[in-house]
C-alpha cells in the first residue's frame, strides 16, 4: 500500500473529515485493523488565507513544495491537498517535487460522468468558481460548468472563510445555500458540485432534490485507491 501525505488545515476542519474517510474506506477494503499509512501537515489557515488575500500563489506553492518534499523523504508516494481552491497550484505543486498530486477536479469529473451528467454547477471559493483550474478537468471530459451570479458568489466565498472555515455551520446559511443551488438547477444546472470541502459538512444529499458531488468524500475514495494501487 502506498503512503499518502495529506496537506491540510485549509481548513482542518475538513482535513478531520478527510483523515477518517481515508482510515474508514481503506479499512473497507482490507479488513481487520488494517490502515493506511499516511502523514499530515497541517498549516496555519491565516498565513494560506493571507497568500489568497492577495493572490500570492507562489508563496503557497513553495510552502506546499517544501511540505511535500519533507514529507517525500519520509517515503510518501502521492499527495493529497486537501481542499479544493489550493489545486489552483496542484499541476505546478506536482512538477516541483516530483511526486502525484490527486486531483480533487479530475476525481470529481469521474463521477459526474458515472452519472452521465451533462451541466453541473459549482459552489467554492470565488477563486474555484471563477479560475479553470476545476472547471477545465470537467470540461476534458464533455461536462459544461455553470456558476452562481456575482452577488451569490461573494457571499458563498465570505461564509467559507468567516464560518466554515472555522467551524461555523448556521441553518440560515444552509438556506441561503440551497436556495442559490435552485436558482442553478433553474438555469439548467443537472447536479451541483459542493467544490469547498467544507461545504458537504453544511449541505446533505437528503435536503436537495438533484445530484450533488461531496468533493471531499469523492477525493478521499481516489486518495484509497491510489494508495491501493487500484
Amino acid at each position: 500500500m502506498k503512503i499518502l501525505g495529506l496537506i491540510g488545515g485549509i481548513s482542518w476542519v475538513s482535513t478531520a473529515d478527510y483523515y477518517r474517510y481515508i482510515n474508514t474506506f481503506a479499512n473497507e477494503h482490507l479488513g481487520g485493523i488494517e490502515y493506511p499509512t499516511c502523514l499530515i501537515h497541517s498549516f496555519n489557515y491565516a498565513e494560506i488565507k493571507k497568500n489568497n488575500d492577495t493572490n500570492d500563489w507562489n508563496s503557497t506553492l513553495n510552502m506546499f513544495a517544501e511540505a511535500g518534499e519533507n514529507m517525500k523523504r519520509s517515503g510518501v508516494e502521492g499527495i493529497v491537498l486537501c481542499a479544493n481552491t489550493m489545486h489552483l497550484v496542484a499541476d505546478e505543486l506536482e512538477k516541483k517535487i516530483g511526486l502525484p498530486v490527486i486531483h480533487i477536479a479530475s476525481a470529481t469529473a469521474l463521477e459526474i460522468e458515472k452519472k452521465k451528467l451533462k451541466k453541473v454547477a459549482l459552489l467554492g471559493t470565488r477563486f474555484t468558481m471563477e479560475r479553470d483550474f476545476f472547471t477545465s478537468k470537467l470540461k476534458d471530459r464533455g461536462i459544461e460548468t455553470i456558476i452562481p451570479k456575482d452577488a451569490d458568489r461573494a457571499y458563498i466565498h465570505e461564509v467559507i472563510f468567516e464560518e466554515f472555515g472555522r467551524g461555523i455551520f448556521l441553518p440560515e446559511t444552509k438556506v441561503k445555500f440551497l436556495s442559490i443551488m435552485q436558482k442553478l438547477i433553474a438555469e439548467g444546472a443537472e447536479g451541483i458540485v459542493l467544490g469547498c470541502t467544507e461545504i458537504p459538512l453544511l449541505i446533505k444529499q437528503e435536503d436537495f432534490n438533484a445530484p450533488l458531488f461531496d468533493t471531499t468524500l469523492i477525493h478521499a475514495k481516489a486518495a484509497v485507491d491510489f494508495a491501493l494501487g487500484r
